[in-house]
């Protein structure tokens, strides 16, 4: 895409890092944006920042893991702009540790928003936005560990390799049907983000119910360590991306 103004953007996990620098970006390219976040607080932030530089802007409070969310947020994003332009899909949470220590609530949740909730803003956007004829663009987070397989991380590796393949499949299916779609797949390697403390949005009933054992404490402060010594910002990698 090369023309920006007045065109919507749909931006998931857009209350923190790679999300709120897209939103911001796109309020610069004067897009119209829809955000959508679990952190309810960070959201209403994000709105009342675009709002206040005079954006037209809607925020929904949104799961991506839950496919019905996500379809009501489509529904939303149609009805208030009439067309959707660019989809990202950036929600993402991150757990680590051992591969045999990870529980079944750690597969179930890391799955569920890293690859599942792509799947669902995909299957909920995707075919309006071919249907609406229009030049348009999904982006899909991944990272570059959905190109490499570090140690302590098998949760979010496998998570984030299956974006990789996802995005790339989408983008030969797209071509194969001649539709005016693109796709691009973010893989940043370590930046400041909110993604190391993605534990501060695990929902309790995908609680591991016990203890954290030395390995995911030592992930943990791994992450914490990577993350934070990145050299590159999240307002950079969204600007490249743009």
């Amino acid at each position: 895409m090369k023309l920006f103004e007045g065109r919507c953007a749909v931006i998931t996990g857009a209350g923190s890092g790679f999300g709120r620098e897209f939103a911001r970006i796109a309020a610069r390219r004067k897009m119209r944006v829809v955000l959508a976040d679990v952190q309810k607080d960070a959201l209403k932030a994000v709105e009342a920042e675009l709002r206040a530089e005079g954006v037209d802007v809607i925020a929904q409070p949104c799961d991506v893991s839950n496919e019905k969310e996500v379809a009501a947020l489509a529904d939303a994003a149609f009805e208030h702009f009439g067309a959707v332009h660019l989809l990202f899909n950036n929600a993402g949470v991150a757990t680590g540790g051992l591969t045999w220590e990870a529980s079944a609530a750690d597969w179930q949740w890391v799955l569920g928003v890293n690859v599942m909730g792509v799947v669902h803003g995909i299957k909920a956007f995707v075919p309006r936005m071919i249907a609406a004829g229009q030049e348009g663009h999904v982006i899909n987070t991944a990272s570059v560990a959905g190109l490499l397989s570090p140690p302590l991380m098998a949760v979010y590796n496998v998570s984030k390799h299956a974006v990789v393949t996802l995005s790339e499949t989408l983008y030969h299916d797209l071509r194969l049907e001649k539709t005016k779609l693109g796709v691009t797949v973010l893989c940043p390697a370590f930046v400041p983000t909110g993604i190391s403390a993605s534990e501060r949005n695990r929902p309790s009933h995908l609680d591991r119910g016990r203890e954290a054992t030395a390995s995911e404490i030592a992930a943990q402060q791994s992450s914490d360590k990577a993350v934070s010594s990145g050299k590159i910002t999240a307002a950079q990698v969204a600007s490249m991306t743009f």
